[in-house]
């Protein structure tokens, strides 16, 4: 995958790729002082959509609120112009768009207050996040030796950039030991989340996933549950621990980057029969629908570039 574009937005201005740079003493390459969100576009008949746009523009201004960002010069409908004129710019018919939102100009005292934000919005071409062969026959997760955040230690509805220190810690450990993705317990000892993905399992043609307490709520996550309830899946939000992942029928995870893949083997044991099941399968169809303009909620998920 190559993150190679022609032009990068950078405070209201289409930079090209090579001049989007910043000083090596920015506070957020630093502490992690920044907040982010993870979007998709997507080609349609109509030209490239951008996946829920609006509401990643809203979150992505949320967690810069959560994360201390007392004021800055953009709207909601400032960055979804600027996302689309960087989409435009670059002339993708499908990729991934990465806003940041970073301290600059101070910030050495580990204080907000002490810098200024700054707002970056990067595309480039994407494929497939979890490899080639993972959308059709799922992916081996195991549990990681690492915790997820205390919803009191570090804020768990923000996409803050330090966040995924802890990410990089399991996901690295995780492939280590030969699996693809890792699934990390909330401090209480239930299941949270993965790395990047929201999890769910099917246990007699029922949907359960944890609640949004401790994990990130996923816009991905929250397509998914309303595609489940359009096709007659009811969806519980409830505390699960790792032997029902076990002992689940099917269990499946999504994110912006890796949509919805089922997980074939936990903790080297088998899921199901060891293969996306029929529930994950329609799930997975009909978001692949949606994504492309070809679904009855498309409509209303999907910010047309031009």
């Amino acid at each position: 995958m190559s993150m190679i574009s022609k032009f990068v937005w950078m405070n209201g201005e289409l930079v090209p790729y090579a001049n989007a740079t910043v000083h090596f003493l920015t506070p957020a390459l630093h502490y992690g002082a920044a907040v982010f969100e993870g979007i998709r576009c997507y080609a349609t008949d109509r030209g490239p959509a951008i996946f829920r746009a609006r509401e990643h523009a809203e979150r992505l201004i949320q967690s810069a609120e959560v994360f201390g960002f007392r004021t800055f010069p953009w709207t909601v409908d400032d960055i979804l112009q600027a996302f689309r004129d960087t989409v435009h710019a670059n002339e993708f018919v499908e990729c991934y768009v990465r806003p940041l939102i970073y301290l600059t100009d101070g910030g050495w005292n580990l204080n907000v207050d002490g810098g200024q934000p700054s707002l970056g919005i990067a595309v480039w071409e994407w494929k497939n996040y979890l490899g080639h062969d993972a959308m059709e026959r799922g992916v081996r997760a195991n549990i990681s030796s690492f915790t997820r955040h205390h919803l009191n230690v570090m804020m768990t509805k923000a996409k803050i950039a330090g966040n995924y220190a802890n990410s990089f810690l399991a996901k690295t450990e995780s492939v280590r030991l030969g699996f693809d993705e890792a699934i990390m317990l909330d401090p209480q000892g239930f299941v949270a989340e993965c790395t990047g993905e929201n999890i769910f399992i099917v246990r007699k043609g029922q949907i359960y996933t944890p609640p949004i307490a401790t994990i990130l709520d996923g816009i991905t996550r929250d397509s998914l549950i309303t595609i489940a309830n359009d096709l007659g899946y009811p969806v519980i939000e409830q505390p699960l621990s790792r032997d029902q992942l076990y002992t689940a029928e099917e269990v499946f995870v999504c994110g912006t980057a890796a949509e919805v893949i089922a997980l074939r083997e936990i903790d080297f044991r088998t899921i199901g029969q060891g293969y996306m099941g029929h529930v994950t399968r329609a799930i997975q169809t009909a978001y692949h629908d949606a994504i492309h303009g070809n679904h009855p909620r498309s409509d209303e998920w999907l910010d047309y570039v031009r």
